[in-house]
Protein backbone atom coordinates (compact mmCIF):
# COMPACT_ATOMS: atom_id res chain seq x y z
CA UNK A 1 0.00 0.00 0.00
CA UNK A 2 2.83 2.43 0.76
CA UNK A 3 4.58 4.14 -2.17
CA UNK A 4 8.18 5.29 -2.39
CA UNK A 5 8.54 8.83 -3.63
CA UNK A 6 10.89 9.45 -6.54
CA UNK A 7 12.65 11.99 -4.35
CA UNK A 8 16.37 12.05 -3.73
CA UNK A 9 18.72 14.48 -2.00
CA UNK A 10 19.15 17.63 -4.04
CA UNK A 11 22.54 18.07 -5.77
CA UNK A 12 23.25 20.86 -3.31
CA UNK A 13 21.65 19.09 -0.33
CA UNK A 14 24.93 18.99 1.57
CA UNK A 15 25.36 22.72 1.07
CA UNK A 16 21.74 23.42 2.02
CA UNK A 17 22.06 21.31 5.16
CA UNK A 18 25.46 22.65 6.18
CA UNK A 19 24.32 26.23 5.65
CA UNK A 20 21.73 25.72 8.40
CA UNK A 21 22.06 24.48 11.94
CA UNK A 22 19.80 21.43 11.97
CA UNK A 23 21.33 19.98 15.13
CA UNK A 24 20.12 22.41 17.80
CA UNK A 25 18.78 21.35 21.21
CA UNK A 26 15.34 22.59 20.17
CA UNK A 27 15.36 20.39 17.08
CA UNK A 28 16.45 17.37 19.07
CA UNK A 29 13.63 17.94 21.55
CA UNK A 30 11.22 18.02 18.61
CA UNK A 31 12.75 14.79 17.31
CA UNK A 32 12.22 13.15 20.71
CA UNK A 33 8.67 14.46 20.98
CA UNK A 34 7.70 13.25 17.51
CA UNK A 35 9.33 9.83 17.81
CA UNK A 36 7.71 9.29 21.23
CA UNK A 37 4.31 9.99 19.65
CA UNK A 38 5.01 7.56 16.82
CA UNK A 39 6.15 4.80 19.17
CA UNK A 40 3.22 5.24 21.56
CA UNK A 41 0.79 5.27 18.64
CA UNK A 42 2.24 1.89 17.66
CA UNK A 43 1.80 0.54 21.19
CA UNK A 44 -1.83 1.64 21.22
CA UNK A 45 -2.67 0.12 17.83
CA UNK A 46 -3.13 3.46 16.07
CA UNK A 47 -0.66 2.73 13.24
CA UNK A 48 -1.07 0.72 10.05
CA UNK A 49 1.95 -1.25 8.87
CA UNK A 50 4.52 1.08 7.30
CA UNK A 51 1.79 3.50 6.23
CA UNK A 52 0.60 6.65 8.02
CA UNK A 53 2.74 9.61 8.97
CA UNK A 54 3.39 12.19 11.66
CA UNK A 55 5.17 15.42 10.82
CA UNK A 56 6.19 18.66 12.50
CA UNK A 57 7.73 21.92 11.31
CA UNK A 58 11.42 22.08 12.27
CA UNK A 59 11.97 24.60 15.10
CA UNK A 60 13.62 27.70 13.67
CA UNK A 61 13.01 26.63 10.05
CA UNK A 62 9.47 27.23 8.85
CA UNK A 63 10.23 25.82 5.39
CA UNK A 64 11.37 22.41 6.70
CA UNK A 65 9.54 19.55 8.39
CA UNK A 66 10.34 16.38 10.30
CA UNK A 67 8.62 13.19 9.12
CA UNK A 68 8.98 9.45 9.59
CA UNK A 69 10.84 7.70 6.72
CA UNK A 70 9.41 5.28 4.19
CA UNK A 71 9.75 1.62 5.11
CA UNK A 72 9.77 1.87 8.91
CA UNK A 73 6.88 1.09 11.18
CA UNK A 74 5.97 3.65 13.83
CA UNK A 75 7.54 1.39 16.46
CA UNK A 76 10.94 1.62 14.78
CA UNK A 77 11.16 5.40 14.51
CA UNK A 78 13.74 6.76 16.94
CA UNK A 79 14.68 10.46 17.10
CA UNK A 80 17.72 10.09 14.86
CA UNK A 81 15.76 8.16 12.21
CA UNK A 82 13.37 11.02 11.47
CA UNK A 83 13.94 12.87 8.20
CA UNK A 84 14.17 16.60 7.68
CA UNK A 85 12.65 17.59 4.33
CA UNK A 86 11.89 20.81 2.52
CA UNK A 87 8.73 21.44 0.52
CA UNK A 88 10.43 20.64 -2.79
CA UNK A 89 10.98 16.89 -2.20
CA UNK A 90 14.57 17.31 -0.92
CA UNK A 91 15.83 15.37 2.10
CA UNK A 92 18.24 17.57 4.03
CA UNK A 93 18.90 15.27 6.99
CA UNK A 94 18.40 11.58 7.64
CA UNK A 95 18.70 8.30 5.75
CA UNK A 96 16.00 7.46 3.24
CA UNK A 97 13.05 9.32 1.80
CA UNK A 98 9.49 10.02 2.96
CA UNK A 99 6.68 7.81 1.79
CA UNK A 100 5.06 9.41 -1.26
CA UNK A 101 1.68 10.22 0.27
CA UNK A 102 3.48 11.47 3.39
CA UNK A 103 5.29 14.05 1.31
CA UNK A 104 2.36 15.13 -0.84
CA UNK A 105 -0.02 15.48 2.09
CA UNK A 106 2.26 16.84 4.80
CA UNK A 107 4.43 19.19 2.76
CA UNK A 108 1.35 20.86 1.30
CA UNK A 109 -0.49 21.01 4.62
CA UNK A 110 2.47 22.67 6.36
CA UNK A 111 3.03 25.03 3.44
CA UNK A 112 -0.62 26.00 2.98
CA UNK A 113 -1.64 26.02 6.65
CA UNK A 114 1.11 27.81 8.60
CA UNK A 115 -0.78 27.27 11.87
CA UNK A 116 -0.28 23.51 11.41
CA UNK A 117 3.09 23.15 13.10
CA UNK A 118 2.27 19.48 13.62
CA UNK A 119 0.21 17.19 11.38
CA UNK A 120 -0.64 13.62 12.40
CA UNK A 121 -2.34 11.34 9.87
CA UNK A 122 -3.55 7.85 10.72
CA UNK A 123 -5.99 5.16 9.71
CA UNK A 124 -6.67 4.43 13.40
CA UNK A 125 -9.56 1.98 13.49
CA UNK A 126 -12.43 3.64 15.33
CA UNK A 127 -12.05 7.14 13.89
CA UNK A 128 -11.55 5.65 10.42
CA UNK A 129 -14.68 3.53 10.87
CA UNK A 130 -16.66 6.70 11.56
CA UNK A 131 -15.20 8.29 8.41
CA UNK A 132 -16.97 5.54 6.48
CA UNK A 133 -20.42 6.19 7.90
CA UNK A 134 -23.30 8.36 6.72
CA UNK A 135 -23.71 11.80 8.27
CA UNK A 136 -21.43 13.58 10.70
CA UNK A 137 -18.66 11.23 11.81
CA UNK A 138 -18.43 12.32 15.44
CA UNK A 139 -21.64 12.74 17.40
CA UNK A 140 -21.36 14.84 20.52
CA UNK A 141 -23.00 12.37 22.88
CA UNK A 142 -20.06 11.65 25.20
CA UNK A 143 -17.89 13.94 27.30
CA UNK A 144 -14.60 13.07 25.58
CA UNK A 145 -16.10 13.94 22.18
CA UNK A 146 -16.88 17.44 23.45
CA UNK A 147 -13.16 18.23 23.36
CA UNK A 148 -13.65 18.46 19.58
CA UNK A 149 -16.89 20.43 19.48
CA UNK A 150 -16.64 23.09 16.78
CA UNK A 151 -13.18 21.93 15.69
CA UNK A 152 -13.99 19.35 12.98
CA UNK A 153 -14.07 19.43 9.17
CA UNK A 154 -14.95 16.57 6.84
CA UNK A 155 -13.26 15.95 3.50
CA UNK A 156 -16.01 14.28 1.49
CA UNK A 157 -14.13 13.98 -1.82
CA UNK A 158 -11.99 10.85 -1.65
CA UNK A 159 -9.86 10.72 -4.80
CA UNK A 160 -7.62 7.74 -4.14
CA UNK A 161 -4.02 7.98 -2.97
CA UNK A 162 -2.45 11.42 -2.58
CA UNK A 163 0.34 11.05 -5.13
CA UNK A 164 0.67 14.62 -6.38
CA UNK A 165 0.70 18.16 -5.06
CA UNK A 166 -2.81 18.91 -6.29
CA UNK A 167 -4.28 16.27 -4.00
CA UNK A 168 -2.18 17.56 -1.10
CA UNK A 169 -3.42 21.09 -1.80
CA UNK A 170 -7.01 19.86 -1.93
CA UNK A 171 -6.69 18.12 1.43
CA UNK A 172 -5.12 21.22 2.98
CA UNK A 173 -8.01 23.34 1.66
CA UNK A 174 -10.55 20.84 3.00
CA UNK A 175 -9.07 21.23 6.49
CA UNK A 176 -9.69 24.98 6.42
CA UNK A 177 -9.48 26.34 9.96
CA UNK A 178 -10.38 23.02 11.60
CA UNK A 179 -8.05 21.09 13.90
CA UNK A 180 -9.52 17.69 13.02
CA UNK A 181 -10.11 16.51 9.46
CA UNK A 182 -12.14 13.36 8.93
CA UNK A 183 -11.14 12.08 5.48
CA UNK A 184 -14.07 10.19 4.02
CA UNK A 185 -13.27 6.51 3.23
CA UNK A 186 -9.69 7.14 4.37
CA UNK A 187 -8.80 8.14 7.92
CA UNK A 188 -8.17 11.27 9.94
CA UNK A 189 -5.68 14.10 10.19
CA UNK A 190 -5.00 16.16 13.31
CA UNK A 191 -3.47 19.63 12.92
CA UNK A 192 -2.00 21.56 15.83
CA UNK A 193 0.31 24.40 16.77
CA UNK A 194 2.62 22.02 18.64
CA UNK A 195 3.44 18.33 18.78
CA UNK A 196 2.00 17.87 22.27
CA UNK A 197 -1.40 19.20 21.21
CA UNK A 198 -1.45 17.00 18.10
CA UNK A 199 -0.74 13.92 20.21
CA UNK A 200 -3.35 14.82 22.82
CA UNK A 201 -6.02 15.39 20.19
CA UNK A 202 -5.15 12.23 18.28
CA UNK A 203 -5.32 10.09 21.42
CA UNK A 204 -8.61 11.49 22.69
CA UNK A 205 -10.16 11.51 19.22
CA UNK A 206 -9.69 7.77 18.94
CA UNK A 207 -11.04 7.26 22.47
CA UNK A 208 -14.13 9.32 21.64
CA UNK A 209 -14.60 7.40 18.39
CA UNK A 210 -14.21 4.04 20.17
CA UNK A 211 -16.86 4.88 22.76
CA UNK A 212 -19.21 6.11 20.04
CA UNK A 213 -18.76 2.91 18.04
CA UNK A 214 -19.53 0.86 21.15
CA UNK A 215 -22.63 2.92 21.84
CA UNK A 216 -23.79 2.61 18.22
CA UNK A 217 -23.28 -1.16 18.38
CA UNK A 218 -26.01 -1.43 21.01
CA UNK A 219 -28.53 -0.46 18.33
CA UNK A 220 -30.03 2.12 20.66
CA UNK A 221 -30.37 5.79 19.71
CA UNK A 222 -27.52 8.05 20.80
CA UNK A 223 -28.53 11.03 22.91
CA UNK A 224 -26.52 14.14 21.92
CA UNK A 225 -25.48 16.66 24.54
CA UNK A 226 -27.53 19.89 24.09
CA UNK A 227 -25.55 22.38 21.96
CA UNK A 228 -25.31 25.03 24.68
CA UNK A 229 -23.91 22.50 27.15
CA UNK A 230 -21.58 21.04 24.51
CA UNK A 231 -20.22 24.50 23.70
CA UNK A 232 -19.77 25.38 27.38
CA UNK A 233 -17.99 22.09 28.12
CA UNK A 234 -15.73 22.50 25.09
CA UNK A 235 -14.66 25.93 26.35
CA UNK A 236 -13.95 24.47 29.79
CA UNK A 237 -11.77 21.76 28.25
CA UNK A 238 -9.83 24.18 26.07
CA UNK A 239 -8.87 26.37 29.04
CA UNK A 240 -6.36 23.78 30.28
CA UNK A 241 -5.84 21.92 27.02
CA UNK A 242 -2.34 23.21 26.19
CA UNK A 243 -0.90 22.48 29.64
CA UNK A 244 -2.65 19.13 29.84
CA UNK A 245 -1.31 18.17 26.41
CA UNK A 246 2.27 18.97 27.41
CA UNK A 247 1.92 16.88 30.56
CA UNK A 248 0.43 14.07 28.47
CA UNK A 249 3.39 14.15 26.08
CA UNK A 250 5.85 14.24 28.99
CA UNK A 251 4.14 11.12 30.32
CA UNK A 252 4.54 9.18 27.08
CA UNK A 253 8.16 10.29 26.76
CA UNK A 254 8.83 8.77 30.18
CA UNK A 255 7.07 5.56 29.14
CA UNK A 256 9.05 5.36 25.89
CA UNK A 257 12.29 6.29 27.63
CA UNK A 258 12.91 9.58 25.80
Amino acid sequence: MAHQIASSPAPDAAFLSNSRNLDTPEIWEARKDLSACLQMAARLGLAEGICNHFSAVVPGHDDLFLVNPYGLSFAEVTPERLLICDYEEHVLAGDGVPEATAFYIHARVHKNCPRARAAFHTHMPYATALSMTEGDPLLFAGQTALKFYGRIAVDTKFNGLALDVTEGDRIAAAAGNADILFMRHHGVMVLATEIAQAWDDLYYLERAAEVQCLAMATGRRLIPVPPEVASHTARQMREEDARSARLHLASIRRQIGL
